[in-house]
């Protein structure tokens, strides 16, 4: 087909006017500048390096165009970027130049500050540590708090050498036990305190709250004391006979507990005639525990 100047020539007249017109909207702006805050990136770190204290993330910059061009810029457009291609342990310096920022067609950056950055890296590091539930809120009334347990129960976090041999745990995000009467099963993500430190692995966790019914106390009043190993040639008594005793215990257990349900008693084996401090013991129970006695030390003759 013959190359035929003439072909559409109504569209290329239109396009040619549309274009003069666009010509002379951007050759009439006039020409400005203006200071902008942007952000800085970080690229090409090492592996097994890690930078400690970034010390700003983001830089100031002067920028010339036209106008209207300048008047459209939106956070994002321009962007400084730092090489860390040749970053090695300890303090470094690196210039930050006007070619080091990303910027739209038609935009000029004439000026960064700062022009040097300083910063300083250490060796990467990896530790495993207890994962450390944030547990938050009051339980109701008459209920505690009885197991914390964390799936899974630690986590391997990453960073700088010397933050990483002084961390002894990761934490979770707040689980709320506010009012509960019953255990609380929530999933939270886990992190790190340091702004330096990661998880090597980003995971949720799950932490389990067993909540049980508060034991309360009862006190059992007059409780005899029995006299155990006694020499069969020997006779003794018990100075209090009779003694108090503090149990602790679900609230269905302890309702009809009577006096005779603890066993309180003195062990004299060995022992010959005379008079002796000796404490007093209880045979152990499966439904209540011991919290204490009074006197905890009887009188004992033997004769």
């Amino acid at each position: 087909m013959r190359f035929n100047p003439f072909r559409h020539f109504a569209l290329k007249i239109v396009s040619a006017f549309i274009a003069f017109l666009l010509w002379l909207i951007v050759a009439g702006e006039q020409p400005a500048e203006r200071g902008l805050r942007i952000p800085l990136e970080l690229q090409n770190v090492p592996l097994n390096i890690e930078v400690v204290d970034l010390p700003i993330e983001t830089v100031d910059v002067r920028v010339r165009g036209p106008s209207g061009t300048l008047s459209r810029l939106g956070p994002g457009d321009l962007v400084a970027v730092l090489d860390l291609q040749s970053a090695r342990p300890g303090p470094r310096l690196f210039h930050l130049t006007p070619e080091q920022v990303r910027a739209p067609f038609g935009v000029e950056v004439s000026q960064v500050s700062p022009p040097t950055m300083a910063l300083r890296f250490e060796t990467s590091a990896s530790r495993i540590v207890p994962v450390a539930p944030a547990i938050v809120g009051e339980v109701a009334p008459g209920y505690v708090v009885s197991k914390v347990t964390t799936d899974p129960p630690t986590v391997e976090v990453v960073g700088p050498q010397s933050v990483i041999s002084q961390m002894s745990e990761a934490l979770t995000e707040n689980v709320s036990v506010e009012g509960a009467t019953s255990s609380v099963r929530e999933p939270v993500t886990v992190g790190a305190a340091s702004p330096n430190v990661r998880l090597k692995n980003p995971q949720r966790a799950i932490v389990a709250v067993t909540v049980v019914p508060a034991p309360v106390e009862r006190t059992l009043e007059r409780v005899p004391v029995h006299l155990r190993n006694i020499a069969s040639t020997l006779t003794a008594q018990s100075l209090p006979p009779v003694v108090s005793v503090r149990v602790r215990g679900s609230k269905e257990s302890l309702a009809r507990l009577r006096n005779t349900a603890v066993t309180a008693f003195v062990d004299l084996s060995g022992l010959g005639p005379g008079v002796y401090e000796l404490p007093i013991r209880v045979d152990p129970t499966t439904s209540f525990g011991v919290a204490g006695m009074q006197p905890a030390v009887v009188q004992i003759l033997i004769e």
